[in-house]
């Protein structure tokens, strides 16, 4: 069994609500990335996602853009994600590290590459945006080959064909993207993500996280109704944005605290 699917089985024996968490790699500088990860632990996340930095980041809104912009300026690439996992590793062995980006970074290395340094640095899986499920199932069975998961994003025009394919070649969990858009865009509609989630349900038996919309307690305590984890990003490298390196750390642990209250209320 993953690191995920473990961490999962926990919350659900729990009656908790899993909290994803998002940083982008080398965002604020290279040197902040570690700490930041040990510290949206602190904060209470069960889950980390560690962008891989990418020129073209398509759905991401601005917040997230910058970062990748702040990250790219520092020099940052995927084998530097891979040395930011294994240094986290150290002193962290139980919560799982997903890696979030873009195909491109990955096609540059192969896929074989890719799968090898991953297992290797300890990272337990991946969300490739622009990796269609019908299109990566080979890529999908190597992932479990070497127990990492493929995670894969459902959105609100998802049809069902689409969902099928995510239950039939998907691992960890799957994402709903609970708003048309991109990250940190807009307001969530909860009953309209209720409905949704209820429909993919019938097909995906993965825990269900939803994102790309929660920017507050009230939301992810909304949400947390009906979804097994909340995903947030934009509003932590807000945090990030609006500190300096150096307090980054803290402030983000306080903000992560603040949703962890929120989720186990």
């Amino acid at each position: 069994m993953s690191r995920i699917a473990k961490t999962f089985e926990a919350l659900k024996a729990q009656n908790k609500t899993g909290l994803v968490t998002f940083i982008t790699a080398g965002d604020p500088s290279p040197q902040a990335t570690v700490p930041l990860l040990h510290a949206l632990v602190a904060g209470g996340a069960d889950v980390l996602e560690l962008g891989v930095p990418f020129s073209d980041p398509m759905a991401e809104g601005p917040v997230i853009q910058r970062a990748c912009e702040r990250a790219l300026a520092h020099g940052i690439g995927i084998r530097h994600v891979f040395d930011y996992v294994k240094e986290f590793r150290k002193t962290n062995q139980h919560t799982p590290v997903v890696l979030m980006g873009y195909a491109n970074p990955i096609e540059r290395i192969g896929v074989d590459a890719f799968i090898a340094a991953s297992q290797e640095a300890g990272a337990d899986g991946a969300i490739v945006v622009d990796y269609p499920p019908e299109e990566c199932e080979e890529f999908a069975a190597k992932m479990r080959a070497a127990d990492l998961d493929l995670i894969f994003l459902l959105a609100p025009t998802s049809t069902d064909q689409r969902v099928q394919q995510v239950a039939k070649v998907g691992g960890g969990f799957s994402y709903y993207v609970s708003l048309k858009g991109v990250t940190g865009a807009g307001n969530i509609d909860t009953a309209e993500v209720a409905q949704r989630i209820a429909a993919i349900r019938k097909h995906v038996k993965l825990p269900i996280g939803v994102g790309f919309g929660i920017r507050d307690a009230a939301t992810a305590k909304a949400v947390a109704e009906v979804a097994d984890a909340v995903v947030i990003g934009s509003r932590i490298i807000q945090e990030i944005e609006a500190s300096t390196p150096e307090q980054a750390p803290q402030k983000v642990q306080a903000f992560v605290a603040g949703i962890r209250q929120a989720l186990d209320s």
